[in-house]
């Protein structure tokens, strides 16, 4: 990897890949969505999920985050093959949560990815979700109350003198 726009087309793939945790994270919908082609694909095989095209995403994500109390994900760095003005990667994903049912979910993940330049910079044609390691085992912790306080002990070093 010797040229700038290599390494520029790598360092924008993985903002992009970046862009979707955060969007979700922060339920902003509207911004998840527009990281896909117009035409773009995201599914999630194990669970029957297949959203084509931005308006379908946005609802989808909206509908399925919807069922959960609270929602974790974290993404790490995989792999990215250039080819001109497509691409194609993985990302390593970790999920936990607990679904409004008071399921809890823990997952270990990857995401096949087919990217695609546009005139807005790269974007995800497609998106795959495949499920690693998957655990139904009660989480023990909790989402922060309504008024988005935890009840955290400080350690008497931290308090004010």
């Amino acid at each position: 990897m010797n040229d700038w726009q290599t390494i520029s087309d790598r360092v924008e793939i993985e903002a992009l890949r970046g862009e979707f945790t955060d969007a979700g994270m922060m339920r902003d919908w509207d911004r998840l969505a527009a990281l896909f082609t117009p035409d773009g694909v995201w599914r999630i095989p194990a669970a029957g999920v297949e959203h084509l095209g931005r308006t379908d995403i946005r609802a989808g994500v909206e509908r399925m985050r919807g069922f959960w109390e609270y929602f974790v994900q974290t993404v790490h760095p995989g792999t990215i093959q250039l080819a001109g003005d497509a691409a194609t990667g993985r990302a390593y994903v970790a999920e936990f949560g607990r679904l409004r049912d008071g399921s809890s979910h823990l997952n270990y993940a990857l995401y096949h990815d087919r990217y695609r330049r546009t005139a807005d910079g790269w974007r995800f044609a497609e998106r795959s979700y495949e499920i690693r390691y998957y655990d139904a085992t009660p989480l023990t912790g909790a989402a922060p109350d309504a008024a988005g306080l935890l009840d955290i002990p400080t350690p008497a070093s931290d308090q004010p003198a």
